[in-house]
């Protein structure tokens, strides 16, 4: 599983979240493959996306989110990090909202203070370059 460090700061007058992370390493571009349909026209199934862990998130970017799920299994409760490829929207009450671009999957609330981002992307990659594209 991923591991991150990673805090979020709002300067009053400015409307962007911007990641922090704690360590260098947290800083790090990575890529990881899209495993279903659930961001798609624009984001394929297997086409490849680039986060940056130190991007700005704000209304409309596309980011990787963490989610923890509780599993009580018997008697044993624990709990699960997942991780969701989203669009990042905000709503009319100032909060915000974790959107599919296919409407067969469901929209997540997520904390005000946005600390559930682990990244923003910055690039889609797939076979044709084509079909490569960056998000700024």
């Amino acid at each position: 599983m991923l591991e991150s460090k990673i805090e979020f700061f709002k300067k009053p007058t400015d409307d962007i979240q911007r990641l922090e992370p704690s360590t260098c390493t947290e800083a790090e571009t990575f890529v990881l493959q899209v495993l279903d349909d659930s961001m798609e026209p624009e984001f394929a199934k297997h086409c490849m996306i680039v986060i940056d862990p130190t991007g700005h998130a704000t209304d409309g970017s596309y980011v990787l989110a963490r989610r923890e799920i509780s599993n009580a299994d018997n008697d044993h409760a624990s709990s699960v990090e997942q991780f969701h490829f989203r669009q990042l929207r905000r709503r009319e009450n100032d909060s915000w909202q974790l959107c599919s671009l296919n409407s067969a999957y469901p929209s997540e609330p997520t904390a005000a203070d946005l600390s559930a981002i682990v990244g923003v992307i910055v690039q889609r990659a797939g076979t044709r370059r084509r079909y490569h594209k960056r998000y700024d």
